[in-house]
């Protein structure tokens, strides 16, 4: 029954924004809202690629999902990396401003998980993801919507990576420090899955350093948190 009604309110509350998510109403099935059962089809490949944009911004004072670069908004630009990796095995979690941000990401190739609980921070948003898909992945790749510089080659590299080294944890590195963009086997999904706060998923990097595979990244070490980083970027 809830189904139903989601699906209902989810048409209308993207036909009010000005956009519609995809072209039919077949979209509306990859919906869910965490908390409840989604309806993530099992893939021929199990690798899912997760976009993170669900966040407050709070220090960017406004929705930085949805503030440009070079033209588009950042969430456009990560969900787009995330399509041209995995296609329909894209998903984007979404929360503050979620319908502006379906929208701006329309159509999605994929789904699309709505975390009411996005201001408690990064960690739920995390397990909100990883449980839409936990029953049918054997790896996610999280990405940030918040940097904008990450590009395809080195995400097909992370994925070339796990695919010879599956039960691995790969990586972004950038100044010695590992972060996002990062690669999880199913096998930390209840570490993820128990993520809460704001602390993400740095924490179940530093507790199993000696499973974590390294891909050197320069384009990781920029993220914006502030306008005057995108100002600094977008030139």
């Amino acid at each position: 029954m809830w189904h139903a009604c989601l699906y209902s309110f989810i048409a209308a509350a993207l036909q009010h924004s000005g956009s519609i998510l995809g072209q039919d109403r077949q979209v509306y099935r990859r919906v869910t809202i965490s908390g409840k059962t989604g309806r993530v089809e099992r893939p021929q490949c199990g690798l899912f690629c997760i976009v993170l944009a669900a966040g407050a911004s709070r220090r960017f004072g406004s929705a930085k999902q949805l503030a440009k670069f070079r033209g588009k908004p950042l969430v456009t630009h990560a969900i787009r990396l995330a399509e041209a990796v995995a296609g329909q095995q894209s998903l984007l979690v979404a929360g503050n401003q979620w319908t502006l941000v379906a929208a701006a990401c329309a159509p999605l190739a994929g789904y699309l998980v709505v975390n009411p609980d996005f201001a408690k921070g990064l960690g739920g948003s995390i397990a909100a993801g990883v449980a839409a898909v936990a029953g049918s992945a054997t790896g996610v790749l999280l990405l940030m919507a918040d940097q904008p510089l990450i590009d395809e080659g080195h995400v097909h590299d992370m994925v070339e990576a796990w695919s010879k080294n599956p039960q691995y944890v790969v990586a972004s590195e950038f100044d010695g420090i590992d972060g996002p963009p990062v690669l999880f086997p199913a096998r930390f999904f209840p570490e993820l899955l128990a993520l809460q706060g704001d602390s993400g998923a740095r924490r179940v990097l530093e507790a199993n350093p000696s499973r974590v595979i390294r891909v050197k990244c320069p384009a990781a070490a920029t993220d914006v948190d502030v306008p005057a980083d995108l100002e600094a970027i977008d030139r």
